[in-house]
């Protein structure tokens, strides 16, 4: 539902926009009891059928929003119960990141085969004859699948003329590529952790809008509230998300009015990852190992960790672009506080890291950056265009394109072109986990050997993550488009990249 404002956007878009409002404004407690009532005013349901479930599902959200865990369904407890562990300037985020709101899910059924109203009822009835365990029969108006002896092999739909068999999933669980979403002893949605990677997925094909994800959007605005340098990182799949009118420019300036005190491509870091991957493949491929995986994703890194533990050494060990940039800042101001933003709640988990959180201090999708310029009546499309200092020239074109499926792949076998002139490089990749999992299967059978394996949990790459803003094909016109105005063709290119 990316590129469309529906209800449930608006609502979470409401929800991030008050807890930034909070934060600049102080008196958080008194505030996060009355905002649900701000938030959906008067008598009469909107969404659902009881205006105090609304709230209630609300007032979740909200907690969610501060970092906080939601509450327990079966016990009383104030909305700001444990707030105080919230209301600080430094990183309080606990797993579980990805949350289901237990009374917002509407139990929706599971996998299943049915019978719409396109069914004639034909005299042929092929449906009946192929189920090799005769779930299928006819009805007095259609076709019907017995749910308890059908097996989901998907012969009737096969074979039905008129196309009148669907099949249907939970919306969350379709979208999940390992399988985490189960179901508690109501029907509803649950989260296994231990399967769970953050991809983040769940939350924004959920069509009731009950999964979300906990933010720090509290914690940053608090962090610039008290004067801390606090230096941003733009994900390279920023460009278009604030609107067709907010130039990169503008965007910069708009960071700036916050109070960040500067702004850095992360494409900078998928310029120092990108040469540093190539040598990797170099000097391993294929003589110490059989392939090399990216480490652009984290999902898809730990999707490996936990599902294929014996190919895990055959993913790159370097870090995400997110955390090679930071590694640059830091180094350059030891004292900077480093925000990441960007389209990937598995940043979040990422942060948590203990290799990656003396580097990372917090993470923000776009979503809940759009929040701060809300709050503060910030209007992009009015700054100026040309203001000193509002121009990005950390990255090459190649680094740009790494929010694009693809482009992490391309720009690794430049790279690996320009150190060894003529090298060929057999490359492979996914952009869902499903198709990910399919791919390590290959080459856990041998079918890899001397590949490239770019690996990324988003369709169409980062440009299609969960926090993102813009239609997942605009977002990646909009990339290439900048892309092509970096002052630097390849990350051999970049003086930056080669610096740190």
């Amino acid at each position: 539902m990316r590129g469309v404002y529906t209800s449930i956007t608006k609502i979470r878009r409401q929800v991030f926009a008050e807890i930034a409002r909070m934060a600049y404004e102080g008196n958080l407690q008194e505030q996060l009891e009355e905002a649900p009532y701000k938030i959906l005013p008067g008598e009469v349901a909107q969404y659902r059928e009881s205006i105090f479930k609304e709230r209630a599902i609300v007032g979740e959200r909200l907690r969610l929003a501060l970092g906080l865990p939601i509450r327990k369904v079966d016990k009383h407890s104030r909305l700001s119960q444990g707030i105080e562990a919230a209301d600080v300037a430094e990183r309080i985020l606990q797993p579980p990141l990805v949350n289901v709101i237990p009374f917002a899910c509407e139990a929706c059924p599971t996998d299943a085969f049915y019978v719409t109203d396109n069914c004639r009822k034909c005299l042929a009835h092929p449906c009946t004859f192929v189920c090799p365990v005769k779930a299928v029969g006819l009805g007095k108006d259609r076709a019907h699948i017995d749910q308890e002896k059908c097996i989901k092999c998907g012969k009737c739909k096969e074979a039905c003329p008129y196309n009148a068999i669907v099949r249907y999933d939970r919306p969350c669980a379709a979208a999940c590529g390992v399988n985490a979403i189960e179901s508690d002893y109501l029907g509803r949605a649950q989260i296994n952790a231990e399967k769970c990677v953050s991809c983040g997925l769940c939350i924004v094909n959920c069509p009731f809008g009950a999964i979300a994800d906990k933010s720090e959007l509290f914690q940053v605005i608090n962090a610039l509230n008290r004067g801390d340098r606090v230096v941003v990182e733009l994900a390279p799949s920023f460009v278009g998300q604030f609107g067709p009118l907010a130039t990169p420019a503008k965007i910069v300036q708009g960071l700036k009015l916050l109070g960040f005190s500067d702004v850095v491509e992360v494409s900078l870091g998928a310029d120092i990852a990108s040469i540093h991957e190539a040598h990797v493949f170099l000097d391993n491929v294929p003589q110490h190992q059989p392939y090399l995986g990216t480490s652009c994703c984290p999902s898809w890194a730990l999707m490996a960790e936990k599902f294929f533990p014996d190919q895990f050494a055959n993913i790159s060990s370097s870090h995400t672009p997110m955390v090679a940039a930071a590694k640059a800042i830091k180094e350059r101001d030891p004292e900077a506080r480093v925000v990441f933003t960007g389209p990937c709640v598995a940043k979040k988990n990422e942060a948590l890291d203990d290799e990656v959180k003396p580097y990372i201090d917090f993470v923000l999708t776009f979503e809940e950056l759009i929040a701060m310029w809300v709050a503060r009546e910030i209007d992009l499309t009015a700054l100026e265009e040309g203001a000193d200092g509002a121009e990005l020239t950390d990255s090459s074109s190649y680094g740009r394109n790494y929010a694009n499926c693809g482009g992490v792949a391309a720009a690794i076998t430049r790279n690996i072109q320009e150190l060894e002139p003529g090298r060929e490089v057999p490359v492979d990749r996914a952009d869902n986990l499903s198709d990910c999992r399919k791919m390590l299967t290959l080459a856990k059978a041998g079918k890899r050997d001397g590949y490239l394996l770019e690996g990324m949990a988003c369709p169409g790459g980062c440009v299609g993550g969960p926090g993102t803003l813009l239609a997942t094909r605009q977002g990646s016109v909009k990339v290439q488009e900048f892309a092509k105005h970096s002052p630097y063709p390849t990350a051999f290119d970049n003086p930056k990249a080669k610096e740190d």
